[in-house]
């Protein structure tokens, strides 16, 4: 396999990891606020360890191993797994790291993770430039305005539902179930 098919190959690997985490992530946090499954939360004397901070230990640990161990095959697919939980982890949480608190149903940590999501997709499925011919370039461009637009509609359909969702979401955070 020749090294750009093996970089898109370990970046779906990445991309799909990052995404089953993000999703598993919030489930489980919606599912423990709403009582629905017990309090997994780690607490060390009364202080919350938020799962950025496992995120963190594992990117730490994985990106330690890639670059001394040089890992190939099965060793660099899972590598490439345990990367894309701890990216999941973290950015899941990134609206509370950039603001330093807050609630976790912040807006910034769904923006950080669309757009990881999007620089992935991009690595994980876009052919190198010089595979795109001249006349796949309208084609690129219908594409890039097709999801400009999209892009806003999308924008437009989260803050509408932001506006919708967001106080019950917080209330339940704040008070539980009611």
């Amino acid at each position: 396999m020749d090294g750009r098919a093996e970089r898109r190959r370990i970046a779906r690997r990445v991309l799909y990891s990052f995404l089953l985490t993000f999703m598993a992530a919030r489930v489980v946090v919606f599912m423990i606020m709403a009582r629905a499954i017990p309090d997994l939360y780690l607490n060390l004397k009364g202080t919350h360890v938020h799962h950025l901070n496992y995120g963190i230990f594992l990117l730490a640990g994985i990106g330690a191993y890639l670059l001394f161990a040089r890992p190939v095959g099965r060793t660099l697919a899972l590598a490439a797994t345990i990367y894309g939980v701890g990216l999941g982890l973290t950015f899941d949480e990134f609206g509370m790291w950039v603001h330093l608190g807050g609630s976790y149903w912040q807006r910034a940590s769904f923006d950080a993770v669309v757009v990881v999501a999007g620089i992935l997709t991009l690595i994980a499925y876009t052919p190198g430039w010089t595979l795109i011919r001249q006349r796949r370039w309208r084609a690129a461009l219908l594409m890039a305005v097709a999801v400009a637009v999209f892009g806003h509609l999308l924008y437009r359909s989260l803050s509408w539902a932001g506006h919708r969702l967001g106080p019950r979401v917080e209330r339940l955070e704040d008070h539980g179930p009611r």
